[in-house]
């Protein structure tokens, strides 16, 4: 029977239908592991249901050049070489589609929790300091009628210009590696402008555009520096696309109002000048984390495991493949 690896936990009884297909080397408690452990731990094995901890790269394939399928649970793939795995033969798969609402949902919600102060006022609450009400307590821009700003216009991105144009008869501006079809861009009123014009313009800046070495430290000092002081950026894409240190300085000087960060580069570590300003809301890395979200992402992830490895009822058609020219082969 064929191997697999589950190298992190996931719901008990969906990982259970890889049983029906393999041997299954599971994690149940947690661990991340180490690259030298993970090397091992893929050991005769055909396949590996993976997470975003788990790093797929030339060193790990050429130690497990048995390895035939990597199957992600997420719909980001920064953490595997995808190049390195199709020049090996390796289908790569991810998530798409299924967490796009509800990342858009969390989206909004801490784009709405950056500019209503929410956080800060929680800690002001909590700490005991609120004695009375004031004029301008905690006074921060409105969403309603501003200006959203977005990068990267994909499935996310259309689902937040959705909420904010549809829902808070916000303007939209965005600029993307190309254009939106004409009849999408008249049905959210989205307006296209090259990048400079998108910092300019934008109450509420908000991050979906993917992760890739073009886009690394895309949101730095300079840019920054061209927004205005009274907006936010709001990060749901992945930490590298937005220079950390730089932004825990554009907001300790009051560069622009506030951030809300649900990415971090080096994740799980945040960059200390990020704790220490009051004016941004950091959360784990959870904007798909709904229970019906994870559960699909979870079951998707397993779909494409025994489907790539030549088992089910789309044995050799996983659903979602991210380098498909390797099953063309």
């Amino acid at each position: 029977m064929d191997k697999v690896l589950v190298a992190r936990a996931a719901f008990p009884d969906i990982v259970d239908r890889l049983h029906a297909h393999f041997e299954v080397d599971d994690n149940p408690e947690d661990r991340i592991l180490a690259k030298p452990e993970l090397i091992a731990r893929l050991a005769g094995k055909r396949g590996a249901f993976i997470t975003g901890s788990e790093r797929i790269d030339a060193e790990v394939l050429d130690a497990n050049p048995q390895l035939q399928a990597v199957c992600n649970m997420a719909v980001g793939f920064n953490n595997i070489d995808v190049a390195a795995c199709t020049a090996r033969g390796v289908i790569v798969t991810n998530t798409p589609d299924v967490l796009t609402e509800t990342t858009a949902d969390f989206g909004f919600a801490l784009m709405m929790a950056t500019a209503r102060r929410i956080a800060e006022s929680e800690h002001y609450l909590r700490r005991g300091e609120w004695t009375k009400w004031s004029y301008d307590q905690f006074v921060g821009p409105d969403v309603h009628g501003a200006t959203l700003g977005i990068l990267g216009m994909g499935r996310i991105g259309q689902a937040i210009a959705r909420r904010g144009v549809k829902g808070f008869g916000m303007k939209l501006v965005y600029h993307n590696r190309s254009r939106l079809a004409p009849e999408i861009e008249a049905d959210l009123g989205a307006r296209y402008v090259d990048k400079a014009t998108l910092l300019g313009e934008s109450d509420h800046l908000v991050l979906v555009v993917p992760y890739s070495p073009a886009s690394h430290h895309a949101i730095g000092a300079a840019e920054l520096a061209q927004m205005k002081p009274s907006a936010t950026l709001t990060n749901i894409a992945r930490g590298g696309v937005v220079d950390d240190a730089a932004l825990a300085i554009a907001l300790k000087n009051r560069t622009i109002a506030a951030a809300g960060l649900d990415v971090f580069e080096g994740e799980p570590k945040v960059h200390p000048g990020l704790l220490e300003v009051p004016n941004v809301v950091l959360t784990p890395h959870i904007a798909s984390a709904s229970i019906a979200t994870r559960r699909a992402m979870a079951s998707l992830a397993v779909d494409n495991l025994i489907a790539a490895l030549g088992h089910g009822p789309n044995a050799g058609r996983p659903p979602t493949p991210v380098n498909p020219q390797v099953l063309a082969r």
